[in-house]
């Protein structure tokens, strides 16, 4: 298992897109952008039940997620793992997010009947330079 030094996880800390890479049930890649955060060594994004970064991660909980720094080019991390999920505190989670790329203190997305869920990654691989 690889861990996030203090650079990795300060990149991850600040309000910058990730995209996350999963498997499409075809074996096929499946990427989109997420906001993300750091939590003690992981790192968390949150989605919608049912939405394809979930049921494709069900199926196959194998992730990467990337953030690239846009004022150097040369300055990523990417880390690699198996996505695990959490419902409870999934909404506060949100809403933090929210405010970290935002400033709004809720998120101001939201569908009626909406749930909300929490993808934990804790890195296996990391690739990261500064």
């Amino acid at each position: 298992m690889s861990k996030l030094n203090d650079d990795a996880k300060a990149l991850i800390a600040r309000p910058l897109h990730a995209w996350v890479t999963a498997h499409r049930p075809d074996g096929s890649l499946h990427s989109t952008v997420v906001w993300v955060d750091v939590d003690g060594d992981d790192v968390i994004f949150n989605t919608a039940v049912g939405r394809a970064k979930e049921r494709y991660l069900r199926e196959n909980p194998e992730v990467s997620i990337s953030v690239l720094d846009p004022d150097n080019n040369y300055h990523l991390v990417s880390v690699s793992g198996k996505a695990q999920f959490e419902l409870e505190g999934a909404d506060d989670v949100i809403n933090r997010l929210a405010k970290k790329y935002l400033d709004a203190d809720e998120y101001p997305f939201r569908q009626p009947g909406e749930q909300r869920i929490t993808v934990r990654v804790t890195p296996e691989k990391v690739i990261h330079s500064a």
